[in-house]
């Protein structure tokens, strides 16, 4: 009697496990599939900002050089290389490879 009653527990011990198991893969590939789409999004919200950010930075790098020009004073140039490392940055977040070094 006592060897069919722990038969039936290892049984359900073993179904348990599996069912674990296998819930603990589903919650892994959930986890991999949300941070997959979270980084889309941030690639995605990068490159939408890039737009925005490339418009501002041309514009005002034109504006600053036609200014130091008619002014014959060069410091006004000095808001261009800020603005250009910020533009780097995001260039290489939407379009580069700042992400996979991330990784790395």
């Amino acid at each position: 009697m006592g060897f069919v009653s722990s038969k039936a527990m290892n049984d359900s011990l073993k179904g348990q496990r599996e069912f674990m198991r296998l819930q603990l893969e589903r919650q892994l590939a959930l986890k991999n599939l949300m941070r997959e789409r979270q980084t889309a999004m941030q690639i995605a919200w990068t490159r939408e900002f890039l737009k925005y950010f490339g418009t501002f930075f041309g514009l005002a790098a034109v504006v600053l050089t036609i200014g130091a020009i008619k002014r014959k004073n060069p410091a006004v140039l000095l808001p261009i290389p800020p603005l250009s490392f910020v533009f780097s940055y995001h260039y290489d977040m939407g379009y580069g490879t700042l992400l996979q070094r991330i990784k790395g």
